[in-house]
């Protein structure tokens, strides 16, 4: 039997997943995260993007968070996501709309554009789309 951690995955409206996790996998704000049983402690930020958790007997989910916070302590893993979702709920014909609404809205002339909100949204999109992509490239 494989050694494994607690992990939780909570947003700001739910708890997402609890449970006992072999693996976890995360683009962190230090780099790419791998993080099994025994893991040294960390606190790390979460970039937008995929979260893969390798279950207890490894099979494998993916989620996807908007960002937030990772936090390894000895016994469990916490995910404090921004926005946090199971991959095979994300809706890519939403996700395009909002991307190239942020595109338009980013092309335009205006002088009252918030470059740094239209660029985040940006980011968050297409880091949707990409957990999208992962899962879908999975599934084949």
């Amino acid at each position: 039997m494989a050694s494994t951690v607690f992990c939780s995955i909570v947003s700001a409206e739910q708890e997402i997943f609890a449970g006992q996790v072999e693996m976890v996998v995360a683009s962190g704000t230090i780099g790419e995260l791998g993080i099994l049983p025994g893991h040294t402690p960390l606190l790390s930020g979460v970039k937008p993007g995929p979260v893969r958790l390798i279950l207890e007997g490894g099979e494998e989910q993916t989620f996807f968070a908007s960002g937030g916070f990772i936090e390894v302590q000895p016994t469990s893993i916490t995910i404090l996501a921004d926005t946090a979702m199971r991959a095979d709920d994300l809706d890519e014909a939403e996700a395009l709309e909002a991307k190239k609404k942020a595109e338009l809205e980013l092309s335009g002339q205006r002088s009252d554009i918030d470059f740094a909100r239209i660029t985040a949204d940006l980011q968050e999109q297409a880091a949707m789309l990409r957990t999208i992509q992962k899962v879908r490239n999975k599934k084949n």
